[in-house]
């Protein structure tokens, strides 16, 4: 594996301290008694190093106006873990790039898809984009942004769409049941221009182009999940043959979570709810280790009956089991000639860290995005949405991963694009997709009732026996 070692001095670094250690303290788990092997690289400095790096830290302090400088080498540690982020190699931020962060998990999810269509793309974008205009109440931007989706759907562009469907036929037919969508949305979009603003005619126009153009949004993501090459699957290294995978495609997660105390209610917008209900997507085409651990555990009943362990404004978090070990099924016998996975101290499943970066053909495993020298560039998912899923670890081990997940509430002030500390270091494998509106007020102590997988376990590949 790759090492930082001297190498972190190369021609750009953004160090971040606090905003690292505040990450690492919040998302790694919370049982800290591992020792498990690992090919990640600390950085370990001789005093001459620190010397020189404090020096090179203090002159970047002063061109860049840094609010913080390190003229003294004591004032580092030892094992101080560094994000570095080489500007010069950096194809694309982490987050997004520009000022405006791409928060929509359904969004990210379709950018997720190993497609390759620049017509799909652009539908893609349109239909967005009227979304997004409808929520500002940009009503004439709206209306030309229907006018771009029609062009696409009833132009030669749909039928270069559909010719790289798996099912071309099928492809047409939603592309065609999009276009009858058309009219009567633009019409709402006109109703809502012709209202005053802020009347009940405006709302009422509002309430039924969203609901159009959600419709639209569903069928554009059965379209280009129809697009995915036939067979389709990550390639994963032999090591980890042992452990569970989510291969080909996607599977769907709901969890209902109750208050810890049952008197209580969670408050949505002034609203009280007994339950709160959340839907989850995990990905198998950018994270099948880890998605598939996700699934298996879920299948499992790991997480049914287990309290929220962890909620401080920047993550939600859980899966710590009892008994001091960091977590996983025990007692798993591999097929014979089977490479065995590392196991935590006490027998438990371990993965490896994986993280897939955006235009490889593959994920990367048991290296960090820094420690690999492509700091800055983007992962396939990133953590930019609310309710991101996200696997913990511990802070220096990258393969201590087990039965710990969170939710991130995404804040774009503390993590704005192209700064965002998580990605490259934390796999994304999905996201909520309904009911993150629950997320804030989710609180420690919290029961998860239940959990089980609605869709996609015929995407499992190497479901572990259960004990």
């Amino acid at each position: 594996m790759k090492t930082m070692g001297m190498t972190i001095l190369l021609k750009s670094i953004i160090i971040t301290f606090s905003t690292i250690n505040i990450a690492n303290a919040f998302v790694q788990p919370k049982n800290q008694q591992t020792s498990l092997k690992s090919s990640s690289t600390t950085l370990n400095l001789s005093n001459g190093w620190k010397e020189q790096l404090s020096k090179t830290l203090a002159t970047s302090a002063l061109i860049t106006g840094a609010l913080f400088t390190f003229n003294d080498p004591s004032l580092l540690p030892n094992n101080m873990y560094f994000q570095s982020e080489i500007v010069a190699s950096a194809k694309e931020m982490a987050s997004g790039s520009g000022s405006r962060v791409n928060k929509d998990p359904d969004s990210l999810l379709r950018y997720g898809l190993p497609i390759n269509s620049k017509d799909v793309r652009k539908l893609q974008k349109e239909i967005e984009t009227i979304e997004q205009d409808l929520r500002s109440k940009r009503l004439t931007p709206a209306a030309d942004g229907v006018k771009q989706v029609r062009k696409v759907i009833e132009g030669k562009d749909a039928d270069k769409i559909a010719a790289v469907c798996n099912d071309p036929k099928a492809c047409k037919a939603i592309l065609d049941g999009m276009g009858t969508e058309l009219d009567p949305l633009n019409e709402y979009i006109q109703a809502a221009k012709d209202a005053f603003t802020g009347s009940e005619q405006e709302r009422k126009a509002l309430d039924k182009a969203n609901l159009i153009q959600g419709k639209l949004a569903k069928s554009l993501t059965v379209l280009e999940e129809g697009m995915v090459p036939k067979g389709y699957k990550v390639k994963v290294p032999e090591a980890y043959k042992d452990l569970p995978q989510l291969q080909g495609g996607r599977a769907k997660v709901e969890m209902i979570i109750t208050k810890g105390n049952p008197d209580e209610k969670f408050l949505i917008d002034g609203k009280g709810y007994k339950e709160a209900k959340l839907v989850m997507i995990v990905d198998g085409y950018t994270a099948p280790v880890t998605s598939g651990n996700f699934v298996d555990l879920v299948e499992r009943g790991w997480y049914t009956k287990m309290n929220i362990q962890r909620s401080d404004g920047f993550v939600v978090q859980t899966g710590e089991p009892a008994g001091g070990s960091t977590g996983g099924p025990i007692g798993y016998v591999p097929e014979a000639g089977t490479p065995v996975w590392e196991k935590g101290p006490k027998g438990e499943r371990t993965i490896p860290l994986e993280i897939f970066v955006k235009d490889d053909k593959a994920p990367t495993y048991e290296i960090t995005i820094e420690e690999d020298l492509r700091g800055g560039q983007a992962t396939v998912l990133p953590f930019s949405s609310y309710g991101a899923l996200g696997w913990a670890r511990g802070e220096y081990e990258p393969n201590s991963g087990s039965t710990q997940f969170f939710w991130l509430l995404f804040d774009s002030d503390l993590t704005p694009g192209g700064k965002n500390v998580l990605d490259g270091n934390y796999p994304c494998f999905g996201y909520v997709v309904e009911g993150a509106d629950f997320l804030p007020d989710i609180k420690e102590g919290d029961l998860i009732v239940s959990a089980k997988v609605v869709e996609g376990l015929e995407f499992m590949k190497k479901k572990i026996l259960k004990e």
